[in-house]
Order: structure tokens, then C-alpha cells, then sequence
């Protein structure tokens, strides 16, 4: 669905990120949704809270809120918005959050 533009600079350092537990190799300045889009093996990155639809970005720019993941354990992170670091941890989004500890 969506690939990566051949690097434009090789000697450029990379992160590995966990999502949903598998090692991922990013650029550092690539966004969270970025890079979930660029992987196959997930069908969407979040569902809804009602209906458990599957969504995917949109807008990429933090307006729609279609991008919430969950990101070293903190649900509702607009992945569009958040920059890949070094060992951060990566889930989808689930149906909606739990009020109970």
C-alpha cells in the first residue's frame, strides 16, 4: 500500500521501534503513523470505540484523530503527531479505553 522513497541520505542513522512487539527500523523525524502505514502486516491502526470499525490516518496532521495508537503503554496518542525514538513501543488502538485501574 505504501512504501518508502529510497533514502536519500544512506549514511543516516535509524531507530528501531516495537510494534506490537516486532522490531521496525525507522528514520529519526518520521512519524508514528508513518511508519505503521508502511507495514503490511497491519490491516489498520485502530478501531473504533462504538462500532470496532477499522480506521487508518487521514489527514496526517492531527486534525481527524483517525491515527490514535497506543505508545509506551499511553493509549490515545495521535501518531501523526508523535516523532519515532529509539525503543519506543508501538500498539494499535483498541475499541475504547477502561475506567477501571
Amino acid at each position: 500500500m505504501f512504501r518508502r522513497l529510497p533514502d536519500l541520505d544512506a549514511a543516516e542513522a535509524a531507530v528501531t521501534v516495537l510494534v506490537e512487539g516486532e522490531p521496525v527500523r525507522a528514520r529519526p523525524g518520521d512519524s508514528v503513523a508513518a511508519i505503521m502505514l508502511t507495514l503490511d502486516r497491519l490491516p489498520h491502526l485502530r478501531e473504533t470505540a462504538v462500532s470496532g470499525a477499522p480506521r487508518n490516518p487521514y489527514c496526517m496532521m492531527g486534525v481527524c484523530f483517525d491515527c490514535l495508537v497506543e505508545i509506551d503503554g499511553v493509549p490515545n496518542r495521535q501518531g501523526c503527531m508523535v516523532a519515532v525514538r529509539d525503543g519506543m513501543r508501538i500498539r494499535r488502538q483498541r475499541g475504547r479505553r477502561s475506567v477501571a485501574p
